[in-house]
């Protein structure tokens, strides 16, 4: 019986892709995707399928035995604003998964294990200019907080037990294919479908707030490429900056209107402005370029292009 890889997570936003992607590569059979519900059912209905709760251990653990897992991607997670708003569940969920799939490592029933950070690991007293990869780390959010423990229990568990445990810290995500999951960096993808269907976006930032970003496409690649890249190559264990590009809702405002001439924007910060004010304007990814060969794909035209591609053909206008 081959092994397989079981995703856990895998109707989320890059769950959903990175699931696609894997079983392109891997085969359909030998990807196993989970989640709690079946909300997304042409993921559901496009492969090998469980339901399982993250927070379950041993749904797990029977998944892993009877399917031969040897790879867990674990991508289930309660994101940054979100998780102001039920601080609780987001860290029973961020940690108790973690350790669960930890320990399935741990004691043998798994070989490998991907696990993603953010740079919500970062806070207002961290460098906000090419934020290296060894820096101050305080928090401010409860995702954030899950996220910079999870890094210290992964490196632990690599160092102590010889778990295979390799992670990324996601900048913001955009894709046109899988709505946003309640994080800061969201309105980088609701803009663009504003655009196609309104012609107008309130944004819940100011216009000059610079965050790090990057195309689903070069999110799905890294994922992969650092899974696929020899153990002995990987200096880092708790979780490897990532970067692409860095902009504001201004610039993808005037990125989008250089194709959309008619569309407008307004403005109106909420309660994620200050989260986005704690986090880093742009990475310093060079270790990951140097251990793994990191390189990504998409400036912020080139995506603005093909997220207006897609999406005028999603909602069928000319």
């Amino acid at each position: 019986m081959p092994s397989k890889i079981l995703i856990i997570g895998a109707c989320g936003q890059i769950g959903s892709e990175l699931t696609t992607k894997l079983r392109e590569i891997h085969g359909t059979e030998n990807v196993i995707a989970s989640d709690i519900n079946t909300r997304k059912l042409d993921l559901v209905n496009s492969g090998p399928f469980e339901i399982i709760d993250a927070k379950n251990f041993n749904a797990i653990k029977d998944c892993c035995k009877n399917h031969n897992i040897d790879t867990v991607y674990l991508m289930a997670a309660l994101l940054s604003a979100t998780g102001e708003k039920y601080p609780m569940e987001a860290w029973d969920l961020n940690m108790n998964s973690l350790f669960h799939v930890l320990n399935l490592a741990k004691g043998g029933n798994i070989k490998r294990v991907y696990w993603p950070s953010s740079i919500a690991v970062f806070g207002p007293t961290t460098p906000r200019e090419d934020t290296p990869q060894h820096t101050i780390c305080e928090p401010t959010t409860v995702y954030g907080i899950t996220k910079q423990v999870g890094e210290r229990w992964c490196e632990y568990y690599y160092k102590k037990y010889g778990v295979d445990v390799r992670s990324i810290r996601y900048p913001g995500i955009i894709s046109h294919k899988a709505m946003p999951g309640g994080g800061t960096t969201d309105y980088a993808v609701e803009i663009y479908h504003e655009a196609i269907k309104k012609g107008t976006y309130e944004c819940f930032l100011s216009e000059d707030t610079s965050l790090p970003m990057m195309f689903m496409d070069d999110a799905i690649k890294a994922t992969i490429d650092l899974m696929e890249a020899p153990g002995e190559n990987l200096t880092i264990r708790s979780s490897y900056n990532l970067s692409a590009i860095s902009f504001t809702p201004k610039e993808i405002y005037e990125s989008i209107k250089a194709q959309m001439p008619d569309f407008e924007i307004t403005y109106k910060p909420d309660f994620r402005q200050a989260i986005a004010d704690s986090w880093p304007s742009s990475i310093d990814d060079s270790v990951a370029r140097q251990d793994w060969n990191w390189q990504h794909s998409f400036d912020l035209d080139a995506m603005t292009a093909e997220m207006l591609r897609a999406l005028k053909k999603k909602y069928h206008t000319s």
